[in-house]
């Protein structure tokens, strides 16, 4: 295998993308694919929390330059937004996508038209947003495009609110996974998101991406090619515990992980009376945020 290919082309080469696939499938008979594990028969049409059949729902896709360094270059990075969550964040940035459902059904074929499409604009991967809920329509737009011709890295851009068993059936197919560790205290990510498992799940799910992927490896130009990209949204107040999560990063995860560490929180959503998420984060919290990271020992810090 070339090492400049993405992971897919030779799981798909091996016959192994199609089995991925069929297995994928099976699931949605009795939904587990993520911790929420509703049960529900989604072939058959029924819906669980991410409000999603079988067929995946898409709110846009389009090159996208706001995303991080590695990822975005000079062409951006293809991104692709998918409707609906199964985390659903009560403070979400985009309410109107992960809640109440803006988008449409696509097939399949059309899913991987799109993937094919943002190649050919010049896109330096393939960037899938909000995928937990959809991992087989997925892993079967992505066989159809490597069939098609697709070369691009894949990035599987999550909440980390992720099945192990899931993430499994995506190795050797995700090239690039790039979770949000969100909280560390199962106080705030219950009245956040109503799951209190959400911290046991994100630990679990990005020491399962990294054993996959490794540290982010870049290219010459700097462009991501494979690895973990952890992203951590600084919250009002230290709700989400950023020191934690910091050092859990460097000493469980690797000391050489590469973090974005965020500042854009604002008040959105349906925050309800959550009296700390009413506001934006001061610049004073987010250096605080950045010095955690510094003193956890992390070196790898998005510069934006």
């Amino acid at each position: 295998m070339n090492s400049d290919e993405p992971g897919y082309i030779q799981t798909w080469e091996k016959g192994q993308l199609q089995e991925k696939v069929q297995q994928a499938a099976e699931i949605l008979q009795s939904c587990t694919l993520c911790p929420r594990k509703c049960r529900v028969n989604r072939q058959a049409g029924e819906k669980g929390i991410c409000r999603t059949t079988d067929q995946a729902f898409v709110y846009g896709y389009h090159a996208h330059f706001g995303e991080e360094a590695p990822l975005v270059g000079r062409y951006g990075s293809g991104t692709i937004f998918f409707t609906h969550c199964n985390l659903k964040c009560n403070f979400c940035q985009n309410f109107e996508i992960s809640h109440k459902g803006m988008g449409k059904p696509v097939s399949n074929m059309e899913l991987a038209n799109m993937m094919l499409g943002l190649q050919n604009e010049g896109c330096h991967n393939i960037n899938l947003v909000t995928p937990s809920h959809v991992v087989p329509q997925i892993l079967s737009a992505v066989q159809l495009a490597a069939e098609r011709g697709l070369t691009l890295p894949l990035v599987y851009n999550s909440s980390a609110y992720d099945a192990v068993e899931t993430l499994r059936l995506l190795d050797g197919v995700v090239d690039i996974y790039m979770p949000d560790f969100k909280f560390w205290d199962p106080r705030t990510s219950d009245i956040t998101c109503g799951a209190p498992d959400y911290p046991d799940v994100a630990r679990k799910a990005i020491l399962e991406m990294h054993r996959q992927v490794g540290d982010l490896v870049r290219d010459a130009s700097g462009l991501a090619k494979r690895g973990l990209l952890i992203r951590h949204l600084v919250m009002p107040d230290g709700l989400a515990e950023t020191l934690e999560i910091m050092k859990f990063i460097a000493t469980k995860i690797s000391v050489n992980t590469y973090v974005n560490v965020m500042p854009q929180y604002h008040p959105s959503g349906d925050i309800g009376s959550i009296k700390s998420l009413r506001r934006q984060i001061t610049p004073k919290e987010h250096a605080k945020a950045l010095q955690y990271a510094l003193e956890a020992g992390l070196t790898r810090i998005d510069q934006r």
